[in-house]
């Protein structure tokens, strides 16, 4: 592996030559603050698997006065553009898709929960919400509910950008359906109050968007050509011994029984606009790739293997400039 961070890549991540066999992953992050340059962020203790994502903040108000700010949390958009769209989400929960849950001093947060819809550039919740539609592009329900509407709506909808014809064979012959195509914004917030001169610790946990791909384009041969292969081997910072591992994994099949590798894909925004005062006092990073057999690869420095399975970063006065993406490549049968 070779460490040091890299560029920033926001959008879904999904390697177009594995596109027909892969599910997008989704960027998650961490948590937004209403900018206040009275809270210090003490530490943040960041876990990332493909099974959850757990992070710990430890903040100090460094005003003499309490300050109460609005904390935001935003799920990832999920857009669905097209037919063959086919993104990574966690849970099947209308609202919370990541089982994201917080806590403030131990205790659990109320935390509100507002959702936007937009289609072209333009609001269209209160539409959906009037024609009894859900919210969310990507469940069978929101398309189940499309085509239920009558014919005049159809073509409102198909008009505003909001959804678009598919005709496929559902059991009952070759029929035309009206699909989803719009964007979700959910943004999960509360206000919290930081009591001055004092530290407060905010933790949060939540089920990751983790994309996976039926081979990978490590060491195979005809990613070489690909437009997005340099980009693919930049962002995980994918060396020579990562390479040379795949190498002797797919050797290790035979004509009759090749042994082909799958990979998954976790993306987090770790910066997220560092608006409290001053840098991370002291980060922590761990990464556990799940099973001892895994291959893994992400950009770092001063990276330690401290388990089978699991790898640490520390960071002292740490200010996040880019994000940060986890390959995982897994064997036949593994993961």
């Amino acid at each position: 592996m070779r460490w040091g961070f890299l560029g920033l890549f926001l959008a879904l991540a999904c390697s177009p030559a594995l596109a027909n066999d892969s599910t997008a992953e989704l960027a998650t992050g961490g948590l937004k603050f209403v900018a206040s340059a009275d809270i210090e962020m003490r530490s943040e203790d960041l876990f990332i698997s493909t099974a959850e994502i757990r992070v710990g903040y430890r903040f100090f108000n460094n005003s003499g006065r309490d300050v109460t700010t609005l904390v935001a949390f935003p799920m990832p958009d999920i857009t669905i553009a097209g037919p063959d769209d086919n993104i990574a989400v966690p849970t099947e929960d209308p609202e919370n898709i990541l089982d994201f849950h917080t806590t403030v001093a131990g205790k659990p947060v109320a935390m509100q929960v507002e959702q936007k819809v937009f289609a072209q550039g333009l609001d269209r919740t209160e539409l959906l919400r009037k024609l009894g539609i859900p919210l969310q592009p990507q469940l069978a329900a929101t398309n189940d509910a499309l085509d239920g509407l009558p014919q005049a709506q159809w073509d409102d909808l198909i008009k505003l950008g909001l959804a678009d014809v598919d005709e496929y064979d559902a059991g009952k012959g070759m029929k035309k359906h009206l699909e989803a195509r719009w964007t979700l914004k959910t943004t999960y917030y509360w206000e919290q109050t930081f009591p001055a001169k004092s530290e407060l610790v905010i933790e949060h946990r939540y089920k990751p968007s983790v994309g996976s791909s039926a081979g990978t384009m490590v060491a195979a041969d005809w990613a070489k050509t690909e437009p997005s292969y340099r980009d693919y081997m930049r962002k995980y910072c994918i060396d020579a011994s990562l390479v040379a591992a795949v190498q002797r994994l797919r050797k290790s099949g035979t004509p009759n029984q090749p042994v082909e590798p799958s990979e998954q894909r976790i993306a987090y925004i770790l910066k997220t606009g560092a608006n409290w005062d001053g840098p991370i006092k002291n980060f922590h990073l761990t990464v556990d790739k799940g099973d001892p057999n895994n291959l893994v690869s992400f950009c770092g420095e001063g990276v330690k293997k401290i388990s089978a399975t699991q790898f640490e970063m520390r960071k002292t006065d740490f200010t996040p400039t880019d994000d940060f993406y986890l390959l995982i490549v897994t064997k036949p049968g593994g993961g």
